[in-house]
């Protein structure tokens, strides 16, 4: 998957700001006495669940256990206290999360436990949990280390969260058609002719649907700078978000 954003604005900022940034999020989370804990909470687990689940089935455990431990960790999170130690001074939010896990792993899980921790708070729902799996194969290397996949899903997490906003915004517009259409070309131009037939089934010229491709991208931009953004201390700053996007597109 090759994303070329040579052609877009540099511009890190987003149009409208954060409504409420990752870091908002995880602080609110971490305050778990609060009304808004436990929804926050269901926030981040929806967020980073599918990466730590690929992580662990790589390190080799079967699908029953890397479930067990992905829904137990999200738990253990919370019964435990471990997002009181999180702070935006640390930097990436997929660091400490690994690391996390990884500690989660090491000194706490008890296969005979995750049934009771699982039972205290259940953020995944059954159809997340079923395709968890298929979600876990889809583009895989067998050569990757648990590390390397962990960031690659970290990454298509990204790519789709921006994706469901961009629609999102289409379909506001009532442009669900035209992003249905569209979505093919956010990851580059395809061969002779694409460009007319589309432009032919919206009714518009081909010069008027390259330029419709065009902004669609540079929104597209905005909004993965804007995801990536969420998960960095330093939000404001553009480079650090710039550099942060290009490594995650070189892990895809």
């Amino acid at each position: 998957m090759a994303y070329n954003f040579a052609m877009y604005p540099q511009s890190a900022s987003a149009p409208g700001g954060f409504l409420s940034t990752q870091w908002s999020v995880i602080l609110a989370a971490r305050d778990h006495g609060s009304p808004g804990a436990d929804e926050a909470m269901a926030t981040l687990c929806a967020a980073y669940w599918r990466p730590l689940y690929a992580y662990v089935r790589r390190k080799g455990r079967s699908v029953e256990d890397a479930q067990d431990l992905t829904q137990g960790f999200f738990s253990h999170v919370l019964e435990k206290d471990y997002l009181r130690h999180v702070d935006p001074a640390f930097g990436k939010f997929r660091s400490f999360m690994l690391a996390s896990f990884k500690n989660f792993l090491t000194n706490e899980w008890r296969r005979d436990s995750a049934a009771k921790r699982g039972g205290a708070a259940n953020f995944l729902s059954v159809e997340d949990m079923n395709g968890a799996e298929q979600l876990y194969a889809a583009g895989t290397s067998t050569s990757a280390t648990p590390e390397e996949i962990y960031e690659r899903k970290w990454a298509l997490a990204l790519l789709e969260r921006a994706t469901a906003r961009l629609e999102s915004e289409f379909g506001a517009a009532g442009k669900s058609r035209a992003f249905a259409l569209m979505k093919q070309y956010l990851t580059g131009d395809h061969g002779p002719g694409q460009y007319a037939r589309m432009a032919a089934e919206l009714g518009i010229g081909e010069v008027s649907a390259r330029v419709a491709v065009h902004r669609m991208r540079g929104r597209f931009r905005d909004l993965l700078l804007n995801e990536t953004a969420q998960t960095l201390a330093g939000p404001a700053d553009p480079e650090a978000v710039a550099e942060e996007l290009r490594y995650l597109l070189t892990v895809l």
